[in-house]
C-alpha cells in the first residue's frame, strides 16, 4: 500500500503576503466607508441649508400674500361705499344700503352662515362673498350660503329676492364661466375701479 502524501503547509512568508493584502484590502473598505460617511455629512448638511432656505423663502412668500389680501380686502371694502352701489346702478339695480362681514346666528333653527357684505333695498339683497383666490369650491360654498339665507328669511318672514355675486383677484377663466353660470354676478379689480359682469343669462334668486 502506497502511504499518503501530506501537502506541505503555506510558508511563513505566502502567510505574511496574504495578511498583508487583507490589511491592504481592510485599508481601502475603511477609506470608502469614511468618504461616504463624509459624504453623506456633507449631502445633510447642503439638505438642511435647503430647507431653511426653502422655508424662509416660504415664510416671506406667505407674507407678502397675507399682506396683500389685507390690501385687496381694504381695497374692496372702501370701494363697497359708494363705488360697488355705483356699479351695480348701473346694471339697472338700486342698493341704498350697504352693510358689511354680516353673520347669521340661529341656533334654534341649526343656522350658522357668514358673508362678506350684503347690498340691500326693500325687494332685493345682494350677497356678496369676496376671495382674493376665486375657485369653484368657493363658489359653490356661496351657493350653499345663499340656501341657508333663504331658509333662513323664510323661517322669519322676510320675502325678499336674494341675489349673489363673488369677487376675487386670481379667476381662472374656467372659474369666471362656472361662477357666471350659477347666475352670480362676478366682481374683479380693474386698475382702481371695480368691474362687474353679470350672469350668463338671467341672475339666479334664492
Amino acid at each position: 500500500m502506497e502511504a499518503t502524501q501530506t501537502a506541505n503547509p503555506p510558508s511563513f512568508e505566502t502567510v505574511w503576503a496574504i495578511m498583508q493584502g487583507v490589511a491592504e484590502s481592510q485599508k481601502e473598505t475603511d477609506r470608502i466607508v469614511k468618504e461616504n460617511a463624509q459624504g453623506m455629512k456633507e449631502l445633510r448638511e447642503i439638505h438642511k441649508e435647503y430647507e431653511q432656505e426653502r422655508k424662509k423663502d416660504k415664510a416671506e412668500f406667505n407674507e407678502r400674500l397675507g399682506n396683500y389680501i389685507n390690501l385687496f380686502g381694504d381695497f374692496t371694502e372702501y370701494m363697497m361705499a359708494p363705488k360697488l352701489r355705483e356699479k351695480f346702478i348701473e346694471l339697472g339695480l338700486v342698493f341704498p344700503r350697504t352693510n358689511r362681514n354680516v353673520s347669521v346666528k340661529d341656533e334654534n333653527n341649526n343656522t350658522l352662515l357668514e358673508t362678506d357684505a350684503i347690498l340691500e333695498n326693500g325687494d332685493k339683497a345682494m350677497m356678496v362673498e369676496i376671495k382674493t383666490e376665486l375657485t369653484v369650491e368657493r363658489v359653490n360654498k356661496h351657493i350653499e350660503r345663499l340656501e341657508k339665507m333663504r331658509k333662513h328669511a323664510d323661517l322669519h318672514g322676510d320675502k325678499r329676492t336674494f341675489l349673489g355675486a363673488v369677487a376675487g383677484v386670481v379667476v381662472s377663466d374656467e372659474v369666471r364661466e362656472y361662477a357666471l353660470n350659477q347666475g352670480f354676478y362676478l366682481i374683479e379689480p380693474a386698475g382702481e375701479e371695480l368691474n362687474i359682469t353679470p350672469p350668463n343669462g338671467k341672475p339666479k334668486e334664492w
